[in-house]
């Protein structure tokens, strides 16, 4: 490892740290903050819902091509998923900046799926933003090899948070107030 390589990545280690932890801290303030008299954005759940769906596609694509040896498409594809969770969070603060937050009406067994979805949906999205981060800038910095050891763990909880997003929108939705 050369000391410019270190250098580099010791950057790269200070932002994903100032950015794994400033993501959930303004989202917390921001679902916290309810800008007043606005209008309720309530078209924009089934949309946020749907890029989680597309996030999950593409995250499976993403590994398919890169299996089958096709790594520009695989950097693409892993971009987009990148570009399509920041758009999701965009989409979902908002929403709920000029919404107010929808209860689960489901009773019996159903309510705790939900509930344990819902939190486990929460704690690893919380989780999979330094994951993510650190195994896009092994292969930025073209360290493949600690690249693929990452990506083992942080594509199927990345994968879970996707698909459980659509899951839990879906157990919801039928309660949404508009």
């Amino acid at each position: 490892m050369t000391e410019e390589f270190s250098i580099r990545e010791k950057r790269f280690n200070r932002w994903i740290t100032i950015i794994s932890i400033a993501i959930p801290l303004v989202v917390v303030l921001l679902f916290a903050y309810k800008i007043p008299n606005a209008e309720p954005l309530s078209f924009l759940p089934p949309i946020y819902a749907s890029i989680n769906g597309l996030t999950a596609v593409l995250l499976i694509m993403a590994v398919v091509a890169i299996k089958k040896g096709k790594r520009e498409l695989h950097e693409k594809l892993m971009t987009a998923c990148i570009l399509l969770s920041a758009l999701f969070l965009v989409m979902y603060v908002a929403y709920h900046m000029t919404s107010e937050t929808t209860v689960f009406g489901g009773e019996g067994a159903i309510k705790y799926v939900y509930y344990f979805l819902l939190l486990t949906h929460i704690v690893l999205s919380i989780s999979v933003v330094p994951l993510v981060l650190i195994t896009y800038s092994k292969a930025y910095l073209g360290d493949y090899t600690v690249h693929r050891l990452w990506a083992k763990f942080t594509f199927p909880i990345w994968l879970y948070v996707a698909i459980s997003g659509v899951v839990v929108y879906l157990m919801i939705s039928p309660y949404y107030p508009y």
